[in-house]
């Protein structure tokens, strides 16, 4: 999955030693989205990947992330991690569009039930969350 966005925040760079005596390093960045809706994302880089892409805030990018969620004692965390990131492209669409989804056919954009952002990239529409019946029950 690719996100593309301004970086707004850099974190501290944190360091340990796992339980099998190896040491980690670990940076967080926060990127804001780009469209009508902007989201902010925390991410994170791991190990050399923190030198070979030395971020700087301000900087406009295009991620190439995973996502993945880790339950600990009846809690769920999730962690969004880097592993390319590239300068960002002129007309790419903010996150959660299409193609920044890796739509099947993101030319495709006709007759969509997306409204246009100022950029021209589809966003996604807002969930209807309007009673239908007498119940109030989302489902």
């Amino acid at each position: 999955m690719e996100i593309t966005g301004q970086i707004i925040q850099l974190l501290p760079e944190v360091t340990g030693t796992g339980r099998s005596g190896n040491s980690w390093r670990k940076q967080e960045f926060i990127l804001e989205t780009r469209g009508q809706y902007p989201r902010k994302v925390c991410m994170s880089l791991w190990g050399d990947k923190i030198d070979q892409f030395s971020l700087q805030s301000g900087a406009e990018i295009t991620a190439s992330v995973e996502v993945e969620s880790r339950e600990y004692n009846g809690r769920w965390y999730t962690d969004v991690r880097a592993w390319k990131i590239a300068a960002a492209q002129a007309g790419v669409g903010p996150a959660g569009s299409p193609s920044a989804m890796g739509s099947p056919n993101p030319s495709s954009s006709a007759g969509s039930s997306y409204p246009s952002s100022s950029m021209g990239s589809p966003l996604p529409a807002e969930p209807d969350y309007s009673v239908q019946g007498g119940d109030d029950m989302p489902f």
